[in-house]
């Protein structure tokens, strides 16, 4: 009784907090521009999915699917935080009731963000996928977006390094 009550009491905060835009825009996998009243518009990070970088294998699948998803239709969308450069990050659903998260997992598309999200349905999903080879999964290779970017970050961080030991040599030299 007490979970009816308390629902009842939150389901116009959660059906009012949703938000609606047209997709104008997806820069990525995980990462989507939308349109909103007054010509204003709204970059958003997809919730709980980690999709691969542009640069990745299958980073262009993920985007196409994305795409082919949501690109000119109608969203709906429950921001849930802000990640650190400043985008929402937000739970975007189409055709009436489809999550795109969960749809991206599904297909293959993209990783159950597991740091960032309490889901565990997402995972049994990830599972599957990686299981029936979907996807991202048929690469045996297949890299987590956070590991790429990390690897990358350290890549650049050891070219600064040489670079400044080629500097250091260079101004010895001299």
């Amino acid at each position: 009784m007490k979970r009816l009550m308390l629902m009842s009491l939150l389901f116009p905060a959660i059906l009012f907090s949703q938000t609606s835009g047209k997709v104008i825009k997806v820069s990525d996998g995980d990462t989507i521009t939308i349109l909103l009243k007054g010509n204003k518009q709204k970059k958003l990070r997809l919730a709980d999915v980690d999709c691969p970088e542009n640069g990745q294998a299958f980073g262009k699948n993920a985007k196409q699917f994305t795409s082919g998803q949501v690109f000119g239709k109608t969203v709906k969308f429950t921001e849930t935080s802000t990640d650190r450069y400043g985008r929402s990050i937000a739970k975007v659903y189409y055709d009436k009731d489809k999550y795109l998260s969960k749809e991206l997992i599904k297909a293959g598309m993209g990783w159950w963000y597991f740091s960032y999200s309490k889901d565990n349905s997402l995972g049994k999903l990830q599972q599957k996928a990686q299981q029936n080879k979907i996807g991202l999964w048929q690469d045996v290779h297949a890299m987590a977006p956070w590991d790429y970017r990390k690897m990358k970050r350290e890549q650049s961080k050891n070219k600064k390094i040489e670079a400044s030991k080629a500097q250091t040599k260079t101004n010895k030299a001299v």
